[in-house]
């Protein structure tokens, strides 16, 4: 059983000058990654506004966990997207490096859930629904890119940077989105409030991690925040 803060332990012993296989180390990165999206789902479903607009008091448990558990979906999909953004800006060299850390996330839940005891049946359930979130949101964000240059083009002409802006939103407007769906049980309708504070949510959680992946270039990052402020004002 993978033992997170074992095998942390053993690469601070290491050094810098005795790296591990690229094949280890993005299995501690996927690791501690999902660490961070189970967190940032716990804190947000105890968020007093959230839970006010989903009528958390109203609901079963079973339904309260399946709230839960979107909320663990959408930041595990969100990880996903980020480490195969297009737009990510990293040497290309750390293109392949990537892509082993995006297929270890799901993994890295799974064996998480294991730790805390989950049955195999159940488990064998949790991947099947990390695959399901994450074909789905792949599809999505073709037409969520389609709709935001419908958008931003009704206003001026699109320039490069309007692109690059909207192709570094699509991670966050996509699973926004895609969460808000299943946690309404597609009932949205009145519920742009909730949307705005999940996209919020989710936001802060997309800027946390992408800004570290690219070395703390956030300026375009700046410049994406204040677009989604815009989103969530509107």
């Amino acid at each position: 059983m993978f033992n997170l803060q074992e095998e942390i332990k053993k690469l601070k012993a290491r050094g810098r000058d005795n790296p591990l296989p690229p094949e280890k180390m993005a299995k501690i990165l996927s690791h501690l990654l999902d660490q961070a999206a189970s967190n940032k789902a716990f804190e947000f479903f105890q968020d007093k506004k959230f839970r006010e607009l989903v009528g958390f008091n109203k609901l079963e448990q079973i339904e309260q966990d399946r709230i839960f558990n979107e909320l663990v979906l959408a930041g595990i999909v969100l990880l996903m997207l980020t480490f195969e953004a297009p737009d990510l800006r990293i040497p290309q060299e750390l293109k392949g490096y990537f892509t082993l850390v995006k297929d270890e996330i799901p993994e890295a839940h799974l064996a998480q859930l294991e730790q805390y005891g989950i049955e195999k049946k159940y488990l064998a359930d949790w991947d099947k629904l990390i695959k399901m979130r994450y074909d789905e949101y792949s599809e999505d964000k073709f037409e969520v890119r389609k709709a935001a240059m419908h958008v931003e083009s009704r206003e001026k002409d699109l320039d490069t940077k309007d692109i690059l802006d909207i192709q570094m939103l699509l991670p966050i407007q996509t699973v926004a989105i895609g969460c808000h769906h299943h946690i309404c049980r597609s009932k949205t309708e009145g519920k742009d409030e909730l949307f705005k504070l999940i996209l919020r949510w989710l936001s802060r959680f997309y800027i946390e991690i992408r800004i570290p992946l690219e070395g703390g270039k956030i300026t375009p990052l700046k410049r994406l925040w204040v677009k989604i402020k815009r989103i969530m004002t509107a």
